[in-house]
């Protein structure tokens, strides 16, 4: 039996929102026929993926390992198009994705040096999309920051980078000239813990300091809840640069490793274009980031 990816789509938006209504409204169609694209493939898989009522709408086990599969397959029929499109255009185009913080303009404008020819776009990313740009198509390089999943890409280390905690002005460590991670135990995180490793394995770190609901995606909401005596978050430090406001403050963290940046790029294979930026940007950063 061969999986429609437009019914795929639907699962996933339906098993994200556990709603019918909100996933119909992301996907942009009428409810009833979310309804009956997902009745037919729960026919097709033979599996119930949801259960029911007028109060919820909750995964069942089957539901889950398809939730658990789905945006690997989805991410990669995606980059299927995205080499397929590339290779159609004879790699006119070539998208460079990088995350706030990290600049990019010296390896473009080498890359444009030795291929005048070439449209270089950039896309910025984000802690949640920064890899997947690659494996989706949507980009053909992206500087990351570790960590990241390392399933279907290549990777090229760069440079390194020290941490800071982003803390409100009124915070009781404000003006320190340095901390220890141990120091926010009694902190709220408004990040992924992954982010910040050394953090969540804090012994004595407060239960309660989980990253608030709604659940915040962007910096620039955690920033605004730092500012609000919500809790701190932890950064590299060109990206803490990039997002200085007034009303926050930043203190190195002087006992966890440096963050990481790395290029990243599709593992089933780099294109001319591709290998010739990834060694353009390891000269740009062999001394490590700009200042």
């Amino acid at each position: 039996m061969d999986v429609d990816l437009r019914k795929l789509r639907y699962f996933v938006a339906v098993a994200e929102e556990l709603h019918f209504g909100r996933a119909a409204a992301r996907l942009h169609i009428a409810q009833p026929v979310l309804s009956r694209q997902i009745r037919v493939l729960e026919d097709e898989l033979r599996v119930r993926l949801f259960d029911r009522d007028r109060r919820a709408t909750a995964l069942t086990p089957a539901g889950e390992q398809l939730l658990r599969d789905a945006p690997g397959l989805l991410a990669s029929a995606e980059a299927l198009r995205g080499r397929v499109r590339r290779a159609a255009d004879e790699q006119s185009v070539f998208t460079v994705a990088f995350m706030p913080g990290i600049t990019v303009a010296g390896p473009v404008q080498a890359l444009l040096a030795k291929r005048p020819g070439l449209e270089v776009r950039v896309l910025r990313t984000g802690w949640h999309d920064q890899a997947t740009v690659v494996l989706d198509g949507r980009a053909d390089v992206s500087f990351v920051r570790m960590p990241v999943d390392h399933q279907g890409l290549r990777l090229l280390p760069l440079f390194s980078e020290p941490r800071v905690a982003v803390l409100p002005r009124a915070h009781r460590l404000a003006g320190k000239t340095a901390l220890d991670i141990a120091d926010l135990a009694g902190d709220t995180l408004l990040q992924d813990p992954d982010a910040v490793p050394e953090w969540r394995d804090l012994p004595h770190r407060r239960a309660a300091a989980a990253a608030p609901e709604p659940r915040l995606r962007t910096v620039e909401e955690k920033l605004e809840y730092v500012a609000a005596l919500e809790g701190v978050i932890v950064l590299p430090r060109s990206a803490a640069a990039y997002y200085t406001r007034p009303d926050v403050c930043q203190v190195p963290v002087a006992d966890i490793a440096a963050n990481q940046v790395c290029l990243a790029w599709d593992a089933a294979g780099a294109t001319a274009p591709t290998a010739e930026f990834a060694e353009l940007a390891a000269a740009h950063f062999r001394d490590g980031p700009p200042r």
